[in-house]
């Protein structure tokens, strides 16, 4: 009796996106919101938290509020 071989092993980057979004998101660029997307993704695909996106949609939530706040004063 032989055993079928198993499914190639997914590889998991909720953690790099997630990272990477909030970098860029302390940057203040649109690639912080493409990563925070990517890991929101791969973390509801792979049934994992999801903190790190919540993390850089905070902080880009934070930049629109700083952003609408210049201009309104400006």
């Amino acid at each position: 009796m032989t055993i079928p071989p198993s499914a190639p092993a997914v590889k998991d980057n909720t953690k790099l996106f997630g990272i990477l979004g909030i970098v860029f998101s302390i940057c203040g660029g649109w690639l912080g919101l493409v990563f925070a997307i990517l890991s929101l993704l791969q973390a509801k695909k792979h049934g994992k938290p999801a903190t790190l996106a919540y993390v850089a949609f905070g902080i880009l939530a934070l930049w629109v509020v700083v952003i609408i706040g210049y201009y309104a004063t400006a």
